[in-house]
């Protein structure tokens, strides 16, 4: 047997627990058995065990649940899932597999046919810690060519030599070439094909520290891409392989362990956290509707989680779904913002889902650690790992923390310090361009209401505004931030003064009586003019008498000011909406407007919204866009106006004046 004597070896079977453990026993292992799935996984992970048998014989549908809800626990701390099926199950099979087993065995089996089917097993685990533990040997050099979204994509490797941060055009790569490797590597782009997926063309570089390469094409015709390897003249490698882990950070859990490992030898910085994120209710959904909808659902699952990662933590946290529907995020920051994060995480995946004509609710858990200092990479994945396995354990907590107790929630400290807040000034305001479609000049401005925290650094308005509906301090901040914006407005200098100016109205807003009569006093008093303001209503918090809401923004239509509906495409109301509120602006929610360099299917909902509205004479404004494909797919549909980091970030009124005179 491979591996240290008497090495812990967990087993769940419903129905022949005992004959299994014995034999297993008998050959040395130090077993773990369960015959129930319940707290599996916590059994799992508290035997110290690095393969876990599921015999799904006579129980396939009990076998799939439990690898699923225990496969994320056994990848991330780099085992293996060995599973036992009948013979001739063939559907059990591929279930298994999509559920995250390594490892099959089919009965009938032998003894010895079983140990040596679980030493195979602990082989494949050994491997992968020895691999996790050693770490990758070089950076490859190498690109990925998207053939459906037209994005290419440096491995870091090759970006840092190119000094290259954003991802690059084809045509501007290929200008770094001479004219004649210009040639060779357009020859050899046309020259890959379904029935020659593999080819490879040779050049000097424009590295001094490389010289000259081969770059090595492969054509993955099934995920509609090309992979390449970029290397001094030798042997051929194999691209997908190479390119696996290298091209956008850690993609599986050995490559995340590896993440970790180095992040903890790196002991500079704030503390090391891990959560590990586990959708609930999956298995139904993936069982009730098919395969298809289950990875579309994890696909917009990861979604949303990496639009609150990139948000509150950046760019340099790890994001990686693991096996079945498991999500490892990890990065340096101190506690409270982390709790922020997963608080949000939580909230974004309680929202529905849209499932073809259906609506899906997953809701999750959450496990979560921080990094001790004598952690490795193991451990903390193990703690953390136990974590959700509390937490999934538990009917009422989403999230479970790893050797801590739980404090207040995140939000409940902010709500208290807000007030406090409100007084020292720490509620500003920056502004997002939005910029005209057609000419490229910017035409107006979005104001985002920021509190810049002592110790959390900037907070943006979606937690600001959470925290003020837990303190009942909603009106307060929105009065603030009103006379902030209209105050700095009407300052403006003359650089600006042809720009419009978008002021989010919140519901408590349109809900307050007589709100229409003073807000308008507050932006006369200003000095800001009417005819420049557009008031933005969000409607996925949007009223619950759209007569009410109407009636109000009439009036201040009819006083001069123009009306947009926010974040168009993630609520459930927004025909009723349109047909109710007297608008001049439909602003398409981001994650709509980034969809349209994906499917055909998302393009064709993003061209009806826009078509739809232009039909109702609205000018369609898209947020969030961030890529110049995006940008030119969403302009051949008709929109008008964007707004995004393809332009600019929310920015200062002085930066703000400075892109204008550009």
């Amino acid at each position: 047997m491979t591996g240290t004597p008497n090495a812990p070896l967990f087993i769940l079977s419903f129905r022949q627990r005992d004959e299994l453990a014995s034999l297993a026993a008998g050959a040395g292992w130090q077993v773990v058995a369960a015959r129930r799935a319940g707290g599996a996984e916590r059994r799992f992970l508290s035997s110290g065990a690095a393969v876990a048998v599921i015999d799904a014989r006579g129980a396939p549908a009990d076998g799939v649940a439990a690898a699923r809800t225990m496969s994320g626990a056994v990848e991330a701390n780099g085992g293996a899932l060995l599973a036992l099926v009948s013979r001739g199950e063939a559907a059990t099979i591929a279930a298994l597999y999509g559920a995250g087993a390594t490892h099959f065995l089919a009965s009938p089996f032998s003894e010895a046919e079983f140990l040596q089917a679980v030493r195979f097993a602990a082989r494949h685990a050994e491997r992968m810690a020895r691999e996790w533990a050693a770490g990758p040997v070089f950076a490859p050099l190498g690109w990925r060519y998207d053939l459906i979204s037209r994005t290419l994509i440096l491995t870091p490797g090759l970006a840092a030599l190119l000094a290259i941060d954003d991802e690059p055009s084809v045509r501007a790569m290929l200008r770094r070439l001479d004219r004649g490797d210009r040639i060779a590597a357009v020859a050899a782009l046309r020259r890959v094909s379904a029935n020659r997926p593999a080819t490879a063309f040779a050049h000097d570089s424009d590295l001094t520290t490389v010289g000259r390469v081969v770059q090595h094409l492969q054509l993955d015709a099934e995920g509609g891409r090309i992979d390449a390897v970029v290397e001094p003249l030798g042997s051929a490698p194999e691209p997908a392989a190479e390119l696996r882990e290298s091209l956008a950070g850690a993609r599986d859990a050995g490559s995340a362990r590896r993440w970790l490992t180095r992040r903890l030898a790196d002991e500079t910085g704030a503390p090391l956290h891990a959560m590990l994120i586990a959708l609930n209710r999956f298995d139904m959904v993936n069982t009730a509707y098919g395969r298809a909808t289950g990875d579309a659902l994890l696909s917009s699952a990861q979604k949303r989680i990496d639009d609150v990662v990139r948000d509150m933590l950046g760019r340099d946290a790890l994001i990686v779904r693991l096996s079945g529907s498991t999500f490892l995020v990890a990065a340096r920051s101190i506690r409270l913002r982390i709790d922020l994060v997963v608080e949000r995480i939580a909230h974004a995946l309680a929202r529905p889902f849209v499932t073809g004509d259906s609506i899906a609710v997953l809701g999750c858990r959450i496990g979560l650690a921080e990094a001790l200092p004598d952690d490795s990479a193991a451990s903390l994945l193990r703690r953390v790992s136990e974590a959700l396995a509390d937490a999934r354990e538990s009917d009422t907590a989403t999230m479970r923390v790893a050797d801590a107790e739980q404090g207040d929630a995140p939000i409940d400290q902010l709500a208290v310090e807000l007030n406090h807040a409100l007084e020292r000034g720490e509620i500003g305001v920056l502004y997002q361009p939005q910029v005209s479609v057609s000419t490229g000049a910017i035409v107006g401005v979005e104001a985002l209401a920021r509190w810049e925290h002592g110790v959390l650094g900037t907070i943006g308005a979606e937690t600001l505004f959470a925290a003020a509906a837990r303190a009942d301090l909603e009106i307060g901040l929105s009065d603030h931030i009103q006379r902030v914006v209209l105050a700095q407005a009407a300052a403006w200098p003359a650089a600006l003064a042809g720009l419009r100016l978008s002021l989010n109205l919140t519901a408590a807003d349109i809900a307050r009586p007589g709100f229409a009569d003073l807000f308008l006093d507050r932006v006369d008093a200003s000095g800001f003019p009417r005819t420049r303001l557009t008031l933005e209503i969000t409607e996925s918090g949007l009223i619950e008498d759209l007569g009410i809401a109407s009636a109000l923004l009439s009036v201040m239509r009819g006083a001069g000011c123009r009306i947009a509906i926010d974040d168009f495409g993630t609520g459930y109301s927004s025909l009723a909406y349109l047909k109710a509120l007297p608008l001049d602006y439909l602003k398409i929610d981001k994650k709509l407007a980034q969809d349209i360099t994906g499917s055909a299917r998302d393009r064709i909902v993003v061209r009806g919204v826009i078509d739809m509205a232009r039909s109702l004479g609205l000018t369609v404004i898209a947020e969030g866009v961030e890529t110049q494909p995006q940008l030119e797919a969403l302009a051949a549909e008709g929109c008008q106006i964007y707004q995004g980091f393809l332009c600019a970030e929310p920015i200062s009124v002085e930066a703000l004046e400075a892109l204008v005179a550009r």
